[in-house]
This record gives C-alpha cells, sequence and structure tokens, in this order.
C-alpha cells in the first residue's frame, strides 16, 4: 500500500513540474504560435491578440529560463531579434496535441 502511495506521490510531482513549465494563460498559445513559424516578438504579438506586450515579454523569459525557447539577437541597424524553439520544446508536441483532441471534445460537451 505504501508503494502505491509513493507512486501517485511521484506522478503528482511530474505532472507539477510539466505545469510549472507551462503554466498559465499564455505559455502554451505562445509556443503553438512559434510551433506555426512564428518567431519575431511582434509576429508572436499578432498571433495572440489578447496578450499585452508586457506579458508577452515576461513570458517569453519565462519560456527562455526553462529551456524552451533560445532568444537570438543579431546586430545590425536595427538590431533583429527572434525567438527559437529548442529541441527540448518539441517533447511538448503530443503533450500539446492531446490537449487539443481533449479541448475540441471538452467544447462539444462529449466527455
Amino acid at each position: 500500500m505504501k508503494e502505491k502511495s509513493n507512486d501517485i506521490l511521484n506522478r503528482i510531482a511530474h505532472v507539477q513540474n510539466t505545469l510549472q513549465a507551462i503554466n498559465g494563460k499564455w505559455k502554451l498559445p505562445i509556443l503553438m504560435s512559434m510551433y506555426a513559424g512564428k518567431s519575431r516578438f511582434r509576429d508572436i504579438q499578432r498571433n495572440i491578440p489578447q496578450i499585452t506586450t508586457r506579458v508577452l515579454s515576461k513570458e517569453l523569459k519565462d519560456l527562455e529560463a526553462s529551456k524552451l525557447i533560445i532568444r537570438i539577437v543579431t546586430d545590425g541597424h536595427p538590431v533583429s531579434v527572434e525567438y527559437k524553439l529548442t529541441t527540448y520544446s518539441y517533447t511538448l508536441t503530443p503533450v500539446v496535441d492531446e490537449m487539443i483532441k481533449w479541448g475540441k471534445q471538452h467544447s462539444k460537451g462529449s466527455l
């Protein structure tokens, strides 16, 4: 019985780790926008019209800290900033796909 309890605690810890990386209202939409090829700040923002500049900036920093994206600054006039998905971020693709499937079913009320 104790082993089952530890297994549940471990499973909960793993789910919490996942949620910590992608928590909040905006991280997944940002990643999805980037999966669709958007890499510049303004392009990502246009793809997610409800997000404010301040919130997008903070969320991009959080995603960078979680090693899901990298920020690339190219010198020039003007300076160019792009965000790229890391290989690690693509490990979330199956999770996102399942969430999309679940969301479709949930919105239809067919759980």
